[in-house]
C-alpha cells in the first residue's frame, strides 16, 4: 500500500480477517459495536480481536448514539485508537467524547445530497476525522454497510480542515474511479469485501487494497 491511500476495514470478526486486513496493507481495523448488524463484536470479543492488530494499525471502535457507560466499557475493554461515532450525535456530543476520552473522534455523515453537506460543515471543529458514507435508507436497520453508494460528483472540489474518509458501497471494482472522482485520501469498506452479511473475504480484501492502491 502507498503512503497516499489509507484504507480501513470495517466490521472484522476474526483474526484471520483481521491478519488478511493487515497483510493487505490496512491502516486502520475497525470492530463494530452495533448490536442490530451481523458484524457486531461484544467488549470481550473486542479486546481479544485488538490483541492480535500490530502497531502502526488504528482500531477505530464503531458506535452508535451510546451512553457514556457503554464507552466506558468499549474503552476499558478494547483499548481503541479512535471512536467513529455512527449515529446521529451532535457536534456538542463529539465534543463531550473527545473530553470524556482523549482519543480522536471520527464522525460518520451519511451523505444522499447537497443539505446533508451542511451536517458535515458542523463537526469540523470538533471531529478528528469526518467519514462521509452514504445516507441510510429510511427505517433501515443498519446506519452504515447497506452496500449504497452515493453522488460522489457531491465531493468534487471539496476540502476540510480535517482527514476525511470516503465510504458507501465501495468494492474492488469501484474504489478506484471514487478515488479519483472525490479526491478522497481514505477509503473505508464493510459489506464491499464480504463473502455473505459479516464474513470477511481475504481475496476480496486484498482485491480492494490493491485497487485502492492503483488509483
Amino acid at each position: 500500500m502507498t503512503s497516499d491511500i489509507a484504507v480501513k476495514i470495517c466490521g472484522l470478526k476474526t483474526p484471520e480477517a483481521i491478519a488478511a486486513s493487515v497483510d493487505a496493507g490496512a491502516r486502520y481495523i475497525g470492530l463494530n459495536f452495533f448490536a442490530k448488524s451481523p458484524r457486531s463484536v461484544t467488549v470481550q470479543e473486542a479486546a481479544a480481536l485488538g490483541s492480535v492488530v500490530p502497531v502502526g494499525v488504528a482500531k477505530v471502535a464503531l458506535v452508535v448514539d451510546v451512553d457514556d457507560a457503554t464507552l466506558d466499557a468499549i474503552t476499558a475493554g478494547s483499548l481503541p485508537d479512535i471512536i467513529q461515532l455512527h449515529g446521529h450525535e451532535t457536534p456538542a456530543r463529539v465534543a463531550e467524547v473527545k473530553a470524556r476520552y482523549g482519543l480522536p473522534v471520527m464522525k460518520v455523515v451519511g451523505v444522499s445530497d447537497a443539505d446533508d453537506l451542511k451536517v458535515l460543515d458542523s463537526h469540523l471543529t470538533v471531529a478528528d476525522q469526518i467519514l462521509v458514507d452514504a445516507k441510510a435508507p429510511k427505517g433501515a436497520d443498519l446506519p452504515g454497510g447497506n452496500g449504497l453508494t452515493f453522488d460522489w460528483n457531491l465531493l468534487q472540489g471539496r476540502r476540510w480542515p480535517v482527514p476525511w474518509m470516503l465510504a458507501g458501497g465501495l468494492r474492488a471494482e469501484n474504489v478506484a474511479e471514487a478515488i479519483r472522482q472525490t479526491g478522497a485520501r481514505q477509503v473505508d469498506v464493510s459489506s464491499g469485501v464480504e463473502s455473505a452479511p459479516g464474513v470477511k473475504d481475504a481475496a476480496l480484501i486484498a482485491a480492494f487494497c490493491a485497487a485502492a492502491r492503483s488509483a
